[in-house]
């Protein structure tokens, strides 16, 4: 029996591992997905979301952070300065007015940095850490779990009320509307658990299933998103960019929540 538990723990802590490199380097594809963004705008004539000159101040603090984060020195505090950072960068954004998105896209866009500044604070909790020497921030885990929640609902209220996501999902469904519902409702006691604070655990281990083939198949149908419903390209590698992210944040908390 101890040789099996030993290689659960063992088991465990590479996953929460793995969970932490996906999280920690997101900073850096953020960066890389953004200056690309920028230069396929540019051939189109169009601005970035950020005046050029903050743009590049918020990627030196992006890969500033993720630097740190990756090389887990001051893991905790760098995390939180990256969710401050992604905070400040999406008001930014938001604020500047050149980026022009529809509804449908401004929700996908948004409910996903807000689950990755909330992966960042679960990470700043000190969750994931396999050496951890002092006591974990509740507050800031319960704070990063609601976020974390607000991504799930908006989720469901895309499959209801989206109909760009709503096609793509149904493209792949087996079962048609039926499974849309379906999955609908599983999104939304998903967001309830992390909502709640109660069975976190098994809502991210079942949000950590569900992630691998929804970006594989949902996010991963660049013919469906770019050419179909004009999405740029670089901007939906970034939203895949963003649920590997977020799928990082599943996976630590299901082995270390």
């Amino acid at each position: 029996m101890a040789p099996v538990r030993g290689w659960r723990r063992r088991a465990l802590r590479l996953l929460t591992a793995a969970g932490a490199v996906l999280l920690t380097r997101f900073p850096f594809w953020h960066c890389l997905s953004g200056l690309l963004l920028c230069a396929e705008r540019a051939d189109g004539r169009r601005k970035p979301d950020i005046p050029v000159p903050y743009l590049y101040v918020d990627m030196g603090a992006a890969v500033l952070c993720a630097s740190f984060m990756s090389f887990g020195v001051k893991r905790r505090w760098f995390a939180l300065g990256a969710a401050l950072q992604l905070a400040v960068a999406t008001y930014a954004a938001h604020v500047g007015g050149h980026g022009h998105y529809g509804d449908w896209l401004k929700v996908r866009m948004y409910s996903r940095t807000i689950a990755i500044i909330g992966g960042f604070l679960i990470l700043a909790s000190g969750a994931g850490e396999l050496y951890r020497q002092r006591p974990r921030s509740r507050s800031l885990q319960s704070t990063g779990q609601v976020f974390l929640g607000i991504y799930l609902i908006c989720q469901a209220y895309s499959l209801q009320h989206s109909k760009e996501d709503r096609l793509a999902y149904l493209n792949h469904l087996l079962g048609g509307e039926l499974a849309l519902q379906l999955l609908f409702v599983l999104y939304g006691m998903l967001a309830l658990a992390f909502l709640s604070g109660c069975y976190v655990r098994v809502a991210a281990q079942v949000l950590a299933v569900l992630l691998p083939p929804a970006i594989l198949l949902i996010d991963g149908n660049l013919g469906y998103w770019h050419r179909s419903r004009r999405v740029e390209f670089w901007n939906q590698m970034k939203l895949i960019g963003q649920n590997i992210g977020i799928f990082g944040a599943a996976v630590i908390l299901a082995t270390d929540g």
